[in-house]
């Protein structure tokens, strides 16, 4: 059997990254993890294609090649998924499709012209489909209501794409969130029992990437990497030594609670295994929206202690902010402009709210009649509003624009970029020498090379971009200046924030354009 697997395209947002793709000569930030994970789940004598639209176009060969299509993709990339399948369908080819949009939205897809659809996680689901495709069935829906337990999942099947085309990396280690936030929809996808993988499981499949050639950033792409902190642990303990032993070929980002803020030994332990930046959702620094929305565990502790521990203590932030909550009040926008600013988080990510099938809040507003025919678009980077605020929606996007011009104005984004890394502190080799000792020493590799080249390239274009072509350029100078005479040795986790902010100006013309089509389309 030949399976071509597709990836749709992904529309423009926060987490397109196209400049710093363009830096590394990239064309997207991550493959699909998701479909790397289902060909691995498939029979060992099956052929294999897989088309990422992010960062490769489809050819009339690919499609004569393949006996079966598999799409998979996120309520972000309904549009493309659709369309897809239609073309598929079109062609003659039997179709499977699976992943968060088909499983929040089948009708939607069957009624597209799809044969076979996976509803949930694929490791128990996938022998229920291939069972079916023995049988001679010609189509079906395969749900499995218990949650797979995640040392059944393989290796992805990494070598399907092709590795200089990404920014980054994705593994995973965990399904699930403990919380269950009103607005958010993992609990629904994935339920609110953890589960995990085990510490040399994880390291099997960062050994596969490392005997690909992989030698930069992985992304854990869990949603909360420290939702079970002894499971965290356990895998730093092991990742720690196979880091040193490989020379420190990755560095990681993922995603955790605030929470992580307040676990200081924790926090030591994830920057000695070369973890630098982690995604938290601050949503809101008013204490009455995060209770309304059940988001309990970001009231427990102040968020700007917790926020600043992980600064202090070496580990890089981006937040990620929400507008159009209920019981949200006037001025919303400005208090997250403020609560950013004295805290000094250069990367924010600010979304207006879009409401998700299936959530609680979903549920909540069909009940009150508030959610609009629209549905999700699961757009959150001005997209528009698919329910009733309780708020004038004229107020709320006024609110947002002037956030976004304000969050993502280059000099206050480079001020506050320069401000964080003033204050966090050296580096473990940097304390080292100044207490007189020898720090470690990463073992010499070939590989190297190659990667400082990259980068090079990658310190070049920040250059030209922020310290020569923009009039902003003598603020770049200075700080760059500053930071070198106090803080040395995060020089260059600097001039990565300054390269990162590149994508945030690009965003924030794209909010004014699709702001403006809005109103002339309205």
């Amino acid at each position: 059997m030949k399976a071509l697997l597709i990836n749709p395209n992904t529309i423009d947002s926060f987490w397109t990254f196209k400049p710093s793709c363009d830096f590394f000569g990239a064309k997207a930030l991550l493959p699909p993890l998701g479909l790397m994970t289902v060909a691995a789940l498939l029979p060992d004598e099956w052929e294999f294609r897989l088309a990422d639209l992010n960062a490769r176009s489809l050819t009339q060969e690919d499609w004569d090649w393949a006996d079966i299509v598999m799409i998979s993709g996120m309520l972000v990339q309904r549009r493309g998924l659709l369309d897809l399948v239609k073309e598929a369908k079109q062609r003659g080819k039997m179709t499977l499709v699976g992943g968060p949009y088909p499983t929040s939205r089948p009708k939607e897809v069957l009624d597209t012209g799809a044969d076979f659809l996976v509803r949930g996680e694929a490791e128990n689901s996938i022998p229920q489909f291939l069972s079916a495709l023995r049988a001679g069935d010609k189509g079906g829906v395969f749900e499995n209501t218990v949650k797979p337990e995640l040392t059944s999942s393989p290796v992805p099947r990494f070598d399907l794409v092709r590795l200089e085309d990404y920014v980054a990396m994705p593994v995973q280690t965990s399904r699930g969130c403990p919380f269950d936030c009103e607005f958010c929809d993992v609990v629904n996808l994935y339920g609110r029992k953890c589960r995990y993988k085990g510490a040399d499981q994880v390291i099997r499949e960062l050994e596969a990437l490392y005997r690909l050639g992989w030698r930069r950033t992985v992304f854990i792409s869990d949603d909360n990497f420290v939702g079970s902190k002894g499971s965290a642990r356990a895998i730093i303990d092991k990742l720690i030594p196979w880091m040193k032993n490989h020379g420190e070929p990755f560095s990681f980002w993922t995603q955790a609670s605030v929470q992580l803020g307040q676990d200081i030994e924790l926090i030591d332990l994830l920057t000695e295994a070369n973890f630098e930046t982690v995604f938290v959702g601050v949503e809101t620094p008013d204490d009455e929206v995060l209770a309304y929305n059940r988001k309990y565990h970001n009231i427990r502790n102040p968020l700007a202690e917790s926020l600043n521990n992980l600064k202090k203590n070496g580990l890089g932030v981006v937040a990620s902010f929400v507008i159009g909550f209920d019981k949200e009040k006037t001025g919303a926008a400005d208090r997250i402009c403020e609560f950013v600013e004295e805290n000094s988080l250069p990367c924010v990510m600010l979304n207006m709210l879009n409401v998700l099938p299936n959530t609680s809040l979903w549920e909540r507003l069909q009940r009150e009649g508030r959610l609009l025919e629209t549905g999700s678009s699961g757009g959150v980077t001005a997209g528009s509003l698919n329910y009733v605020p309780t708020r004038p929606v004229e107020e709320i996007l006024d609110e947002y624009v002037r956030a976004t011009n304000r969050l993502y104005q280059p000099s206050a984004y480079l001020a506050r970029a320069y401000r964080y890394h003033l204050e966090m502190r050296p580096t473990r080799a940097a304390l080292a020498r100044t207490r007189g000792e020898m720090p470690a020493q990463i073992p010499p590799h070939p590989w190297r090379w190659k990667e400082n080249l990259r980068n090079l390239k990658a310190l070049a274009q920040v250059i030209w971009l922020q310290g020569i072509r923009p009039r902003r350029r003598l603020q770049f100078w200075r700080q760059l200046w500053s930071i070198y005479r106090a803080n040395p040795s995060r020089l260059t986790r600097y001039l990565n924030a300054c390269g990162l902010g590149e994508n945030l100006f690009v965003l924030r013309e794209l909010v004014k354009r699709r702001l403006k089509s809005q109103t002339h389309d309205n």
